[in-house]
């Protein structure tokens, strides 16, 4: 045995046992079970280049939430106003398309403070793509504003008793108003349900794995919240349709809700089980199903109407806000992308499909 003057900086060696000092394995020769062996194969553990995310998440903060939240609300107040301009509701027509206006705006304003300058706005309006949902939406939102807008100018004007300074335009608002507010209502459910596909139609793990099922989620969120505001400002006398709104778009946001969750990756999913998205989502589901039990059994109580309203309301919020903050949680950790591709790797895989650029034959 030779050795030479690097011998020194080797680590010591354990001593040898001899064959007097083995151990006999515990249950005797020829265990299998493999219970004394070490694993070969660490644990896995997902990192990326300088730990940056796989997937960019987007500049999305508190104004994108607010904005998916009074879309929907916009969009089935108008359906709710055009039901009763059919029925000659007048009370709650009246209050339907006033919110319906309001929160359209105000969803207009908090779109706009996220993209921080107006013009960024304004330039959605230069092109139209059918492909793009971002590009759809905006002109579903601008076509659905311009007909919620001249239905509410024509309550509002009989409202102060024909005092707006209209002129000759009043006789073409009075032609003009019915017009309006049927198009609103033809377009509450493109504007209750294109925030979905927008989420959908993104490289974010979670929101991407929910795209099948996340309109559906959204447009039940959408009646659930009109109809909750409907109980809110309407007389219980008036507000029969705005209840019957309420406890179906509660009921089919639950529905949804569970569905989307069963269908999605197990992994892509649990953002939306844990954490601070999770108690929203928790929250809300409790929300609603109270909401809507409250809207069932006493909305004919004004106070419980009232109450039942705002749970609802409430309950919607939490949706549109929990779906947007899993998204952005899911994007922080790789493995919410890597280990879903793998499963649609193997998927693949194993129903021969090897013959593109997604797999390789193994």
């Amino acid at each position: 045995m030779t050795t030479s003057d690097f011998d020194s900086y080797r680590p010591p060696e354990p001593p040898r046992r001899g064959p007097r000092g083995r151990r006999r394995r515990r249950g005797g020769p020829g265990r299998t079970d493999g219970s004394r062996e070490m694993p070969m194969v660490p644990e896995v553990d997902f990192t990326t280049y300088y730990d940056r995310p796989v997937v960019k998440a987007p500049p999305w903060e508190a104004p994108i939430g607010v904005y998916l939240f009074l879309g929907g609300v916009a969009g089935g107040s108008s359906l709710l106003a055009a039901g009763a301009q059919f029925t000659g509701n007048a009370v709650l027509r009246r209050n339907s398309r006033i919110a319906a206006i309001a929160a359209a705006g105000a969803g207009a304003l908090a779109l706009i403070a996220d993209l921080g300058r107006p013009e960024r706005f304004l330039n959605m309006f230069r092109t139209f793509k059918v492909t793009s949902p971002m590009s759809v939406g905006s002109w579903i939102l601008a076509a659905f504003s311009a007909g919620a807008g001249v239905a509410a100018a024509g309550e509002v004007d009989r409202m102060t008793r024909r005092r707006l300074p209209l002129g000759p335009l009043r006789s073409l608002l009075r032609v003009a108003e019915p017009v309006g507010g049927v198009a609103a209502g033809a377009l509450a459910a493109p504007l209750a349900a294109y925030t979905g596909v927008l989420l959908g139609d993104t490289a974010n793990p979670t929101w991407s794995a929910a795209r099948d099922d996340l309109s559906f989620v959204f447009v039940g969120s959408a009646s659930m919240a009109a109809g909750g505001l409907g109980l809110v400002t309407t007389p219980t006398r008036h507000a029969r349709p705005a209840r019957a709104l309420a406890v179906i778009g509660a009921a089919a946001e639950l529905a949804a809700a569970k569905a989307m969750e069963e269908r999605m990756d197990p992994v892509a999913a649990e953002p939306l089980r844990q954490g601070r998205p999770g108690a929203m989502l928790a929250w809300s589901k409790g929300l609603a199903a109270l909401g809507g039990v409250g809207a069932l059994l006493g909305g004919r109580n004004r106070v419980i109407a009232a109450v039942s309203g705002v749970a609802l309301l409430v309950a919607s919020a939490l949706t549109r806000f929990g779906v947007l903050h899993a998204g952005l949680e899911s994007v922080e950790d790789p493995r919410y992308t890597i280990e879903p591709q793998k499963r649609r790797l193997q998927e693949r895989q194993r129903r021969g499909i090897t013959h593109d650029s997604i797999t390789t034959a193994g």
